[in-house]
């Protein structure tokens, strides 16, 4: 039932899919490296 609103409007659904990939990509940009998890190389 939720659904069914974005599949009758596809421009509404297309322009928020845009929203959440640009606050995404923002939130990645202003993201310090700090934050992100050490990577060590794999030893056998």
């Amino acid at each position: 039932m939720f659904s069914r609103f974005f599949i009758d409007r596809p421009i509404f659904s297309a322009v928020l899919a845009l929203i959440i990939s640009v606050v995404g990509l923002v939130a990645m940009v202003q993201l310090p490296i700090a934050q992100y998890p050490q990577v060590t190389p794999i030893q056998i």
